[in-house]
């Protein structure tokens, strides 16, 4: 046995629990935007919709056992299913390493999760569901009295400042370029954004999410569109909140000491 064995066995556990909240995460991202129940029926096969046994949906191994094939009718089932249980693995340990096993790590876990499940909707269906995105923003709120390091104050500012930019950003689009360019569904969710990690996380977050956005919207172009391609601007927003929230005063420091010693 060594010193850090039962720092190990805590991250072991947790990236456990994890896979295994992913693999419920899986199910909400497959049916909320489909408005089907998430509770009944069991998991089924996208293709065959055979019920899936138990054996067969254990996290992240079956999909590897399996070749990421459905044992009934043998159809590749798609590799965001293991994508989605290997990245709830991995917060779930991020979130205990940093914050210790504490009511803080379980509310900045349930954060990542309403990331990362939004992010696989958004990107696959354009849509953003508010029972994530309002749900997610009223837990914020509720988390800043208590459990996490902003205050209310801040949480509730951080809404509105995140929510009120991009209204501003939707409003100016549409007045250039006579289309719309972002949909209420990104507002809300930089209104959960906010409410978790408060105002000053609010401009970072969207100079990401814009860089990366407008690196995929070249690639579209030189794939062949026309620049007005729809591009789902919350699957860009949610994983730069991760990176703010990950490594944001690291990389504030690094800009501070290289701008300025």
């Amino acid at each position: 046995m060594t010193a850090c064995s039962p720092a190990f066995a805590i991250a072991a556990a947790d990236a456990l629990l994890g896979s295994i909240l992913g693999s419920f995460y899986n199910v909400l991202i497959y049916r909320l935007p489909r408005g089907r129940s998430i509770v009944r029926p069991r998991s089924s096969c996208p293709h065959c919709s055979s019920a899936i046994a138990w054996y067969d949906n254990v996290p992240v191994a079956s999909y590897l056992l399996l070749r990421g094939r459905c044992r009934r009718c043998g159809e590749r089932i798609a590799p965001s299913y293991v994508a989605v249980e290997i990245i709830s693995a991995a917060c779930a340990a991020y979130c205990v390493r940093r914050y210790g096993v504490s009511p803080e790590a379980l509310w900045i876990y349930a954060f990542c999760s309403l990331l990362l499940v939004i992010t696989f909707i958004d990107w696959y269906h354009r849509i953003i569901p508010d029972v994530l995105s309002l749900g997610g923003a009223v837990l914020g709120w509720a988390g800043s009295l208590r459990f996490l390091d902003i205050t209310i104050t801040q949480s509730l500012a951080g809404s509105a400042v995140g929510a009120g930019a991009l209204l501003a950003v939707a409003f100016l689009y549409k007045a250039v370029r006579k289309v719309d360019g972002l949909g209420f569904g990104d507002v809300k969710l930089m209104a959960m954004i906010g409410a978790f990690m408060g105002w000053r996380s609010v401009f970072p977050i969207l100079f990401l999410a814009s860089l990366f956005g407008s690196v995929y919207g070249l690639y579209l172009i030189r794939k062949g569109g026309d620049g007005r391609t729809a591009v789902a601007f919350g699957s860009f927003l949610a994983p730069s909140a991760f990176l703010v929230l990950a490594f944001g005063p690291a990389l504030w420091n690094y800009y501070l000491h290289y701008y300025f010693g």
